[in-house]
């Protein structure tokens, strides 16, 4: 029986069987309805609900072993290097599976040792390149689809390589599996497919996508449709195994966090560390979701059990078959007061004193991405900084919006394992015992005023005046009253600066060798404001 979307599908094409006629009989996704120009112009004319649940399969929870749909079970981890995919492949391992494949793009990453030492088989290839997927998910019974690209910072600028991935890559998920008769697909989403900037209050499921068009960043866009896509392919038999079907879901999880977190607190903590991070978005009443890394990685694996089609009394019929969920540690907070804040304090950095409101915040970022887009060749270089703020990453912090994870309870069992203040104790710790490895840098703008000064002081020192910069050539005689004096100064600042440098290197070998020769090198460019910092560490060693 076709569900509400179908139906929609089928009136809004005059009767065409857009979805479910190609599902069965094309022999190339791509090459047919996944073709994005036929998919707007479709979608555009749809009324689509986000969740499309069922009457009659809520409150009817599963009730599994921990293992089921594991045991004997041969899983691919598609961006299974990252974050999230590690711990999910690390969790696949200790519940019993037969086999474990990380499909990634990176060779290595700072879960590579700890994947290998589990026996996690780690192949490397682009989704965006079917033939490389097809031997990755070759005999797999289940794939976790979590590869995507544009989610923070510069990457959200690249709108063609975020299409290549979001779009074309799980465009060649969903063929890879119909054609090598892969029977469980779980899909990781985003909030953003029906969150683009205005206020949602404890929603559900049954929330429309936000208009494909209407979407501020090209990451949002990308996920909607990459969703819809994997949803409206469930139920679609294989093409070479008969009576196999694939059946698929999308989990969408809030914010991740959790120790290692690579996208966004990486960025956030060197901006504060640099000193840029001196304002917040929105007021203290505004609220968002997070979710901690275990409880994402729960909500996974509950997915793909309620993918099985051999449950007793639901076979043929998985529960989580063509459905959406939203996962969430299930307590809305504000993002500055309750995470930002007390993250930075552990770390002695400064919290934001200055509140802007959305509207100007979303001027700073519209200007940031017309600069940043001047760059765009470039973007993939590391000297090419990230922008301060993009407008999806307003909405974001700045517009309450925050969902029920009931649907997921209810269908799934899913429940939190890790409360918001044990994930928050655990990601602070790691962060303070990361910092406790790495150098001390003092912020941006102590850097430029260090060396803009010795610059400035060699330059009237030692060089010809050069026209435009007369005046500070008037201002060092004014001040220093001969050339004679302006030298001496410069070579004094230089001895200091050399004395300080070896003089904290030699303490650096006993208190923090392993950066002691980064410590010589900051002090003798910085001089004592390295040296003030480098003090308090040895004081808490």
């Amino acid at each position: 029986m076709l569900s509400d979307c179908h139906k929609a599908v089928t009136t809004a094409l005059n009767g065409s069987q857009l979805i479910s006629d190609m599902a069965k009989n094309s022999n190339s996704v791509g090459a047919s309805y996944y073709c994005l120009r036929d998919i707007r112009r479709v979608y555009s004319r749809l009324p689509f609900i986000a969740g499309d649940s069922r009457e009659g399969d809520w409150g009817i929870e599963m009730h599994l072993s921990e293992n089921e749909g594991i045991e004997g079970n041969r899983f691919v981890v598609t961006g299974g290097l990252g974050f999230v995919g590690a711990a999910l492949c690390l969790e696949l391992v200790r519940r019993g599976a037969e086999e474990v494949r990380s499909f990634d793009t990176r060779s290595c990453s700072p879960w590579s040792l700890d994947l290998q030492k589990n026996g996690v088989r780690c192949i490397r290839g682009d989704v965006s390149q079917k033939m490389n997927l097809k031997e990755a998910l070759k005999g797999a019974n289940c794939v976790f689809h979590l590869a995507s690209y544009g989610m923070s910072g510069k990457e959200m600028l690249q709108a063609s390589r975020i299409d290549e991935v979001n779009l074309n890559g799980t465009c060649n998920v969903l063929d890879v599996c119909h054609e090598v008769g892969i029977k469980r697909l779980v899909y990781v989403s985003t909030y953003n497919v029906v969150f683009g900037g205005k206020e949602i209050v404890n929603g559900n499921e049954s929330l429309p996508y936000y208009p494909i068009d209407d979407h501020v960043d090209p990451y949002g866009r990308s996920k909607s449709i990459g969703e819809q896509l994997v949803l409206k392919s469930n139920g679609r038999s294989s093409k070479k195994k008969s009576g196999v079907r694939l059946y698929t879901c999308a989990i969408r999880p809030a914010a991740i966090y959790g120790p290692g977190e690579q996208r966004h607190f990486p960025r956030i903590l060197s901006l504060a560390q640099m000193g840029l991070a001196f304002f917040k978005v929105g007021d203290a009443n505004v609220k968002t979701d997070w979710v901690y890394v275990e409880n994402l990685v729960l909500a996974l694996i509950l997915a793909s059990m309620g993918l099985l089609d051999d449950i007793p009394g639901r076979k043929g019929h998985p529960i989580a078959a063509g459905q959406a969920y939203f996962i969430s540690d299930g307590s809305p907070v504000n993002s500055f007061n309750s995470i930002i804040n007390p993250l930075f304090k552990s770390l002695d950095y400064d919290v934001p004193k200055f509140t802007i409101s959305v509207k100007h915040a979303l001027l700073m970022s519209q200007i940031c991405w017309f600069v940043w887009m001047f760059l765009y060749p470039w973007l993939n270089h590391s000297w090419v900084p990230g922008p301060l703020l993009l407008p999806a990453e307003v909405y974001k912090i700045g517009v309450t919006h925050y969902f029920s994870y009931l649907k997921a309870k209810e269908e799934l069992g899913y429940v939190p394992m890790i409360s918001p203040r044990e994930g928050l104790a655990k990601t602070i710790s790691y962060w303070k015992d990361r910092k406790r490895r790495e150098l001390d840098r003092p912020n941006i703008f102590m850097w430029i005023y260090v060396i803009f000064g010795m610059t400035g002081l060699f330059y009237t020192a030692f060089l010809p005046t050069f026209w435009p910069l007369r005046w500070l050539n008037s201002l060092a005689l004014f001040i220093f009253r001969s050339v004679w004096n302006l030298r001496f100064t410069f070579y004094l600042a230089v001895l200091l600066h050399l004395g300080e440098a070896i003089y904290v290197w030699f303490r650096a070998r006993r208190v923090d060798p392993a950066n002691a020769t980064g410590w010589f090198w900051q002090t003798f460019i910085l001089g004592f404001t390295s040296m003030k910092l480098f003090i308090k560490r040895a004081k808490q060693a």
